[in-house]
C-alpha cells in the first residue's frame, strides 16, 4: 500500500522490517500541533502491533526535524482551562505520546535532518539511536520562552550528555550546532544524507536476532538501576535466548561463514 503523503506523519518500509516515520507538516516546521500528535500515535500504533517491525527510524519532512510543542492554544483557551491542573493533565498525556520510542520494544533510530528545538529534543533523545544532518542544530530554550522544560527533558539531556552539559543547554537555550553534538554524545553520527546513512544502520540492526534485540533494548533500560540489576535480567534473558532456533541459527551461520537468517523463534 503506497504511503498516504498528504498524511501529517507518512509511514513507510523501505525494506522487510524497516519502518520510517516522516513527520509531515512542514509548513510549521513539524511542530507538535493537536494534528500531529494524533497521527503520530496513530503511526506509533501501527508500527507497535506490526510484528514484522524491526527497527523503526524518525525523521522530519522539510528543512527541520521539529520545532518542538505547539502552545498557540495556552493564547485561545478560556481562563478556566489554563489552570495549573488542567494543564498538567494536558501535559502528561502529552509527554508520553511523544516519548513513546523509549517504551518500544525495537530499536528506534532519530535522523534529525534538521533543526530541533525543545521539546523535538526530547523526541530525538526517546530514540535510542540518533544521527543529525550537517544542518541540523539543537537548543532547548525553554526558560527563555518564559517555561520550565518538559517532556523529560531534564532527565534525558543528563542522560545523554551528562549534568554539566545539560545544565548548558537548558540555562542558555544556546543552539548546539551538529559538530559539537557529535563532540558532546548528542547525536552518534553526521551524515550528508542523514536519511540514507540511518537506513543502513537500521538494516545492519534489521538482520539480528529479534528477541534478542528486544531483549537486550529492555536489559539496557534495567542497566540504569545499576549494576545487580543488570545482571539480575541478563541472567534471565540470556538464558531466553538460549532457548530460541535464533540461536542454533546463529551458531550454525558462524560456522558455515554466511550470514544468518533469523524468524524471531
Amino acid at each position: 500500500m503506497a504511503a498516504d503523503s498528504s498524511a501529517a506523519v507518512v509511514l513507510s518500509e523501505p525494506a522487510p522490517g524497516i519502518r520510517v516515520a516522516t513527520l509531515n507538516r512542514p509548513g510549521v516546521r513539524n511542530a507538535m500541533t493537536e494534528e500531529l500528535t494524533r497521527a503520530w500515535d496513530q503511526a506509533v500504533d501501527t508500527v507497535a502491533a506490526d510484528r514484522a517491525t524491526r527497527v523503526l527510524i524518525v525523521t522530519g519532512h522539510g528543512s527541520s526535524f521539529c520545532a518542538g510543542a505547539d502552545l498557540s492554544w495556552l493564547d485561545q483557551g478560556s481562563a478556566d482551562d489554563i489552570t495549573i491542573d488542567r494543564l498538567r493533565e494536558r501535559m502528561l498525556p502529552f509527554y508520553r505520546s511523544w516519548l513513546r520510542p523509549r517504551s518500544l520494544p525495537f530499536p528506534v533510530i532519530a535522523a534529525v535532518n534538521g533543526p530541533t528545538i525543545g521539546a523535538g529534543v526530547c523526541l530525538a533523545l526517546a530514540c535510542d539511536i540518533r544521527y543529525a544532518s550537517p544542518q541540523a542544530v539543537f537548543s532547548t530554550p525553554f526558560v527563555h520562552r518564559g517555561t520550565h522544560g518538559g517532556m523529560g527533558a531534564t532527565w534525558l539531556l543528563p542522560e545523554a550528555i551528562g549534568p554539566t552539559r545539560a545544565r548548558d543547554m537548558l540555562y542558555t537555550g544556546r543552539e548546539v550546532a551538529a559538530d559539537l553534538a557529535l563532540h558532546w554524545g548528542l547525536v552518534t553520527d553526521v551524515a550528508d544524507d542523514v536519511l540514507t546513512h540511518s537506513l543502513e544502520v537500521a538494516d545492519r540492526i534489521a538482520q539480528a536476532a529479534p528477541i534478542a534485540l528486544r531483549l537486550t533494548k529492555t536489559g539496557i533500560e534495567q542497566s540504569a538501576a545499576g549494576l545487580e540489576a543488570a545482571i539480575q535480567w541478563e541472567a534471565l534473558a540470556q538464558p531466553v535466548t538460549m532457548t530460541t532456533a535464533d540461536l542454533h541459527e546463529g551458531i550454525a551461520a558462524f560456522r558455515e561463514n554466511r550470514p544468518p537468517k533469523f524468524t524471531g523463534r
